[in-house]
């Protein structure tokens, strides 16, 4: 079996690994809301403890996240919003920001920021992304392949909402599928969700409606959450910005 984490490597988990490791069983289910595929449900042995429950580790996390956003929103934002809001504008009706509730910690909801890469429509709170989407926008599809969208959310993190590394926040419709076909779902909430996390570092990001893909994500969510370290977060940031990088 592949090495799950180490202190000294984040190594890139293979697609079968979350079959095979002993925090993860597979079983059918019958029923599945319409469009999604590979029907799997996984049971989560959530009775590990996690780092992030002593206060000290909290306070640790908590200082890293108000440090980097404050740099990226001074350093980035502060002149990136003004040239983005001009060229959202020109390319499309609608406001700038693109605000949407997610859950959080503890399965509370937030309002999360993005850039708007969309064009105005009554799906965008219950329909994912699709392929070939022709709800995004010219502008927006530069935008999502480089992430720049997701830059607003520094916000989020800087008001104390998210983090700079934790599980994806999904929208509330999606977590009301998720937590209904996935035993152990919830054991997400337990930290703060991230701009990025240990299953995006890895390239495991974008559709939700692949239930392998999705089943793997929420494997790393996990893991990450039981074998969170400050390291991990810099390696994970790190590795983010290979992959990112890389493209």
């Amino acid at each position: 079996m592949d090495k799950l984490y180490t202190e000294r490597n984040l190594p890139i988990i293979s697609p079968g690994l979350a079959a095979e490791t002993k925090h993860v069983e597979i079983e059918q289910i019958k029923k599945l809301p319409a469009g999604y595929i590979r029907p799997e449900q996984i049971n989560i042995n959530t009775k590990h403890p996690s780092p992030l429950e002593t206060r000290f580790n909290r306070i640790v996390k908590r200082s890293f996240d108000m440090l980097l956003a404050a740099l990226f929103i001074v350093c980035i934002l502060s002149w990136l919003i003004p040239l983005l809001a001009i060229l959202i504008k020109l390319d499309s009706k609608g406001p700038v920001f693109f605000l949407q509730k997610r859950s959080g910690l503890n399965g509370n909801t937030f309002t999360c920021i993005k850039f708007r890469s969309m064009f105005m429509n009554e799906e965008a709170d219950k329909l994912a992304e699709q392929e070939n989407d022709s709800r995004i926008t010219s502008l927006g599809k530069f935008l999502r392949k480089w992430h720049i969208d997701e830059l607003p959310q520094l916000f989020n993190v800087f008001m104390g909402d998210m983090s700079l590394v934790g599980p994806r926040p999904y929208m509330v419709h999606e977590n009301n599928v998720f937590e209904n076909l996935f035993n152990g779902y919830a054991y997400r909430y337990k930290v703060k969700p991230g701009i990025t996390g240990y299953a995006q570092s890895q390239g495991n990001f974008g559709n939700t409606r692949d239930l392998r893909k999705l089943k793997q994500r929420i494997h790393l969510d996990v893991l990450y959450i039981q074998k969170w370290s400050a390291g991990m977060d810099i390696k994970i940031l790190v590795r983010t910005f290979k992959m990112m990088a890389k493209k």
